[in-house]
């Protein structure tokens, strides 16, 4: 090869590399796995963009959006006032699909289908209950031989939307969780082990005999662990699948912009009762630039084409009127 073909090709080269527009985003590791799969779908037929998505916890997506690295982030839970005067601009909450947060165990002494109601949980991650052959647990279990071991609490170590979601039944159902612990990404814990990410808790569960902890049903599913059946506001006990989620948001109708609801415990027969949005967080800029519009390109295809994924990853797709309203305002920016 001549020196002068050599620097054409390298000029080539480089024109090409430049052609392809890279979009990175972070955020939430709830809705990781629906995510991957969009964008992989989507880069199939826009080669010329590239998009990365990180999972590192939608504290960690907020606090990189506020910091201007990242083009869009990802959150489970709606961004506090606070979070949103740091930002150099407003941010348009986009939810993305339905999903569950689980309460995962480990069953190899227990076996699956066990009940659990709002009190006792709250009481199990406040401490006050510790063996899993508790009088409460056995009340409603009555048929079921509970080994006398300590329980073992695991929880989120790194600012969550899981544990926000989490939080936000927990302090629906008891006073004293809503007093003393509250609701946050980010809690005092009064007993457990910390794990970063919805797939820390997952691993530390399933290698842990008496380990009960929190994630996503999608992180459930694909690891194969026991999740237990959780009463509802209407009085049953559910648990969480595609059509359980999706009913939660059966009542639930769009206001102006504003797409920030909690389906928290809904008093819907059959609704499962910690379901909740996930959102994209998209910056709106005062001047459009490509990135942005290639960004809004992908959260409009992920609001039509991409909801047809939704499903088979265990996440349920979004009401039909929501989808439309927020490709509405999409399509007005």
């Amino acid at each position: 090869m001549t020196r002068q073909l050599l620097i054409i090709t390298t000029v080539v080269l480089s024109l090409n590399a430049s052609a392809i527009l890279k979009l990175n985003g972070a955020g939430a590791s709830f809705p990781y796995a629906i995510y991957s799969k969009w964008i992989s779908e989507y880069s199939k037929s826009q080669e010329k963009v590239q998009i990365n998505y990180q999972s590192i916890g939608s504290g960690g997506g907020i606090r990189q959006l506020i910091k201007q690295t990242v083009d869009f982030a990802a959150s489970d839970a709606p961004m506090r006032e606070k979070d949103k005067k740091k930002a150099a601009w407003p941010v348009l909450h986009v939810p993305t699909v339905l999903g569950a947060v689980v309460v995962a165990y480990n069953g190899k002494s227990i076996g699956n289908d066990l009940n659990i109601d709002g009190q006792v949980l709250a009481d199990i991650f406040l401490g006050k209950i510790t063996k899993w052959n508790d009088q409460a647990i056995k009340k409603l279990n009555p048929k079921r031989n509970l080994p006398d071991q300590e329980i073992l609490v695991v929880r989120r170590a790194d600012s969550s939307g899981t544990t926000s979601v989490f939080a936000s039944y927990l302090a629906d159902v008891s006073e004293e969780w809503k007093s003393k612990v509250g609701v946050g990404k980010s809690l005092r814990w009064p007993t457990g082990i910390g794990a970063k990410g919805n797939e820390g808790v997952t691993a530390l569960v399933k290698q842990t005999e008496y380990a009960i902890g929190y994630i996503d049903l999608a992180h459930a599913k694909k690891n194969g662990i026991y999740t237990v059946n959780l009463k509802n506001g209407a009085g049953e006990y559910i648990k969480a699948t595609v059509e359980s989620i999706s009913a939660s948001a059966e009542s639930f109708k769009t206001s102006g912009d504003d797409f920030t609801v909690s389906v928290i415990n809904q008093k819907t027969k059959g609704a499962y009762p910690i379901s909740a949005f996930t959102y994209f967080l998209l910056p709106l800029k005062k001047e459009k630039d490509q990135k942005i519009s290639e960004v809004q390109n992908f959260f409009k295809w992920s609001l039509t084409k991409g909801q047809d994924f939704a499903a088979p990853l265990y996440y349920a797709p979004l009401p039909m009127n929501v989808r439309k309203a927020v490709v509405k305002k999409l399509d007005s920016l």
